[in-house]
C-alpha cells in the first residue's frame, strides 16, 4: 500500500503529464471553446431568470429587486384555468408522438437499408429530408392549402365519392393531423442517425446468416434490430427530457380557434401568460416542464440499467 508521501510526490508528475496532454491537444481545445461559450451564454446564463417563478416580478425592480413569493405562483399554476387542459393535451400528443413518430425514422431506415438500387434509395432519402429544411410557418401554409375543403387531398377523395373535410379545423382529426404532419416533416432527418448505425454493422454477420439459410426477415430480426437497440435506447432516453415539449412551432401554426380546446399545450399556455405579462406563472410552467422531463429521464435510465448495465446515458 502506497504511503501518503509517495502519493504526494506523484501528484506533481501527474499534473505535468496532464498539462502536457492539454498543450498537445490545444488546437482541439481552441475548436471546442466557441461552441462551449455559445452554449454557456445562451443555455446557462439565462437560468438566472428561473427566479422569476419564485418572485412577484416587477420590471422596474428587476429580478433581484423583486420580492419573494415562494411557491405561490406554482399553486396558482396548478389551480389556474387552462393549465389542466393544456397539460392533458400535451401528454396525449406526446404519447401519440412516441407511439407513431418516434418509430417512423427507424422503420424508414430499415426499409431503405434493404433496397439494393442505390439511386432509388438516394432519391427517397432526398425527398424525405426536404420538409425538415422548411419552417412550420411555410409548412403550415402548405398544409392548410392542401388539406383545406377545396384542397388537393379532398379533390382526391372526391374521385372516390367521399365528402370533403377541412382536416385541420375539425377537432376530431386534429391529433391525427399533428402526428401525420410531424412524421412527414421529421422522418427523413431523424433517420440519419439510424442509417449511420446500420452502416456500422459488420457485413460478415449477414454473410454468415445467408450461408445458414436465414431469410431477409430473419436477418433483420436477429442482426439488424439488435444492432440498433443501443442507438434506439440512447435516442429514446435523450428525447424523454423533452417529453412535455411536443413542438411549439408545429402546434402554434396548425392550431385554429376551433381546435384550440384540443390543441392548447403547455408551450402555448406559457406564451399566453407572457403576452399578458404574467411572467411568474409562465416561468413556473416552464420549470414544471423541465423538472418533469428530468425526472422522466432519470427513471427511464434507471429502468434501462436494470435490464442491461451497458445501456443508458450514464
Amino acid at each position: 500500500m502506497k504511503s501518503e508521501a509517495a502519493v504526494a510526490a506523484a501528484r506533481p508528475g501527474r499534473f505535468r503529464e496532464r498539462l502536457q496532454t492539454y498543450r498537445h491537444n490545444r488546437f482541439l481545445i481552441y475548436m471546442f471553446l466557441p461552441g462551449f461559450l455559445i452554449f454557456f451564454i445562451f443555455s446557462y446564463v439565462p437560468m438566472y431568470g428561473i427566479m422569476i417563478a419564485f418572485k412577484d416580478y416587477r420590471i422596474l425592480d428587476g429580478i433581484a429587486g423583486s420580492p419573494w413569493a415562494g411557491l405561490e405562483h406554482f399553486r396558482y399554476l396548478f389551480a389556474g384555468q387552462g393549465f389542466t387542459n393544456a397539460l392533458r393535451n400535451t401528454v396525449v400528443i406526446a404519447l401519440l408522438k412516441y407511439l407513431f413518430v418516434f418509430p417512423a425514422p427507424i422503420i424508414l431506415a430499415l426499409l431503405l437499408n434493404e433496397i439494393r438500387l442505390s439511386w432509388f434509395r438516394r432519391t427517397i432519402q432526398t425527398i424525405s429530408y426536404l420538409p425538415h429544411f422548411f419552417s412550420w410557418v411555410i409548412l403550415g401554409g402548405i398544409l392548410f392549402t392542401f388539406l383545406g375543403r377545396e384542397g388537393g387531398f379532398n379533390q382526391i377523395l372526391g374521385y372516390f365519392g367521399l365528402p370533403p373535410v377541412n382536416w385541420l379545423i375539425e377537432p376530431s382529426s386534429f391529433y391525427g393531423m399533428v402526428v401525420i404532419t410531424d412524421i412527414w416533416q421529421s422522418i427523413g432527418w431523424g433517420s440519419i442517425v439510424y442509417f449511420a448505425a446500420l452502416a456500422g454493422i459488420d457485413p460478415t454477420l449477414y454473410e454468415a446468416a445467408i450461408a445458414d439459410g436465414a431469410s431477409r426477415w430473419r436477418r433483420i430480426w436477429h442482426i439488424t434490430l439488435p444492432s440498433l437497440v443501443p442507438v434506439i435506447t440512447i435516442m429514446l432516453l435523450l428525447s424523454l427530457g423533452n417529453f412535455l415539449q411536443v413542438g411549439f412551432d408545429q402546434i402554434y401554426n396548425l392550431m385554429t380557434p376551433t381546435t384550440s380546446d384540443v390543441g392548447d399545450i403547455l408551450d402555448t399556455y406559457v406564451l399566453r401568460r407572457l403576452l399578458t405579462m404574467d411572467y411568474e406563472v409562465g416561468a413556473a410552467a416552464g420549470i414544471f416542464s423541465s423538472v418533469f422531463g428530468l425526472l422522466l429521464v432519470i427513471v427511464a435510465n434507471y429502468l434501462v440499467k436494470l435490464y442491461d448495465k451497458d445501456q443508458g446515458i450514464w
